[in-house]
């Protein structure tokens, strides 16, 4: 082999660059399903991106995901996003939670990293004029007030209990359900608080029941859902159960302990897709569970799709630089996810967000329909 040849193979192994992409989510703690299966999403993407080979301003580049657990706590968000920060990402997916996702974004913010959250929910995320905050899943006011609005035109509730764990998810999400219940002509019988960490809810639900409750709305996660609905029972509560994303997991009905009735719970999740478009997730979903021999359980998708929103946005700068690609991604408009057509706002938002509400049949969620 010629000099020459191996001057030239060599040049092309050097310009091969590495581009970090960073992940957070909670990957220990009560909700670690839910942050491994964001996890994976992310994973997902860059092996893809890496099989396929992307080319970035002339170079071949390599991807290499920095994957963090802030274990759905703030303190622990913040502190890993200084990490990622420090390790030079050049951008960020994550975090799960809006309790997370909002502290760390100031982080992201003064380091000039883009962050795409996949699930943070909180309209606060977005409005703290940050030009570096994006997400792509639709907010609570749309979250909440479709369910708000459910539970009193579509159940007839006449006496609706409302409980949240006071994160900045969940009391977000009641907040606007609340709003919503009382807008179309609703009124809350009762309004109770826990924590993300409880397991006893015998003195709230006790409280609930008082009040004859025909829905009850939780605002917070799955991990405490499920030993919830399986109390109201013990309980003698037999009332409809209707929460957000947060508890719309294949997870549920394990967590529940075989214990929700069929079409007794009701939980909405941010985004959607129809007609054409259920192709691309459900090939997703069957990619997925042949790569990790598990089920998507929520967010995965949203994920894969931000990974692939800041890879896109890279490739048309030409630049993997943030500074360079930032304002690209900002302008980005109908890029075609597997979890629909993705277009940012100037707060950072999904345009036309979809919401998809869901039911438990047989212990597996059923589609009821998408709302936009």
């Amino acid at each position: 082999m010629s000099v020459a040849v191996l001057a030239a193979l060599g040049s092309t192994a050097f310009a091969q660059e590495v581009v970090k992409i960073g992940h957070v989510g909670p990957t220990s703690g009560g909700i670690a399903h839910l942050g491994k299966d964001n996890e994976m999403g992310a994973r997902m993407a860059i092996d893809e991106l890496n099989a396929k080979g992307v080319t970035i301003g002339g170079k071949k580049v390599k991807f290499e995901l920095l994957a963090e657990d802030d274990a759905g706590d703030p303190k622990q968000g913040t502190a890993v996003a200084q990490k990622l920060a420090d390790a030079k990402v050049m951008g960020v997916v994550g975090h799960l939670n809006s309790g997370t996702s909002i502290p760390a974004s100031k982080v992201y913010s003064d380091a000039g990293i883009p962050q795409i959250s996949p699930s943070a929910t909180n309209p606060k995320f977005t409005r703290n004029g940050y030009k570096t905050t994006f997400r792509v899943v639709a907010d609570d006011v749309h979250l909440g007030g479709t369910l708000g609005r459910y539970a009193v035109n579509e159940l007839k509730g006449k006496s609706i209990a409302v409980i949240d764990d006071r994160t900045a998810y969940g009391q977000g999400v009641a907040e606007e359900f609340e709003k919503a219940v009382k807008a179309a002509g609703g009124s809350i019988a009762e309004r109770q608080f826990t924590t993300d960490k409880a397991t006893d809810f015998t003195a709230i639900l006790t409280a609930v029941k008082s009040k004859k409750p025909d829905v009850v709305f939780y605002g917070g996660m799955d991990a405490v859902a499920g030993p919830m609905i399986r109390q109201m029972k013990q309980l003698g509560i037999n009332a409809k159960f209707m929460g957000g994303d947060g508890i719309c997991s294949s997870e549920l009905p394990k967590l529940a302990a075989g214990s929700m009735a069929d079409g007794q719970v009701i939980c909405a999740e941010a985004g959607g897709v129809e007609g054409k478009q259920k192709v691309g997730m459900d090939k997703f979903k069957a990619d997925f569970k042949k790569k990790f021999n598990v089920d998507v359980q929520i967010y995965a998708p949203y994920v894969y799709d931000a990974v692939n929103v800041m890879v896109a946005a890279m490739v048309k700068a030409g630049s993997a630089e943030p500074a360079k690609y930032l304002p690209v991604l900002a302008k980005t408009t109908n890029y075609h996810g597997v979890t629909g057509d993705i277009t940012f706002d100037e707060k950072g938002d999904i345009k036309n967000g979809a919401l998809t509400l869901f039911t438990y049949k047989g212990e597996k969620r059923e589609e009821m329909k998408v709302v936009r």
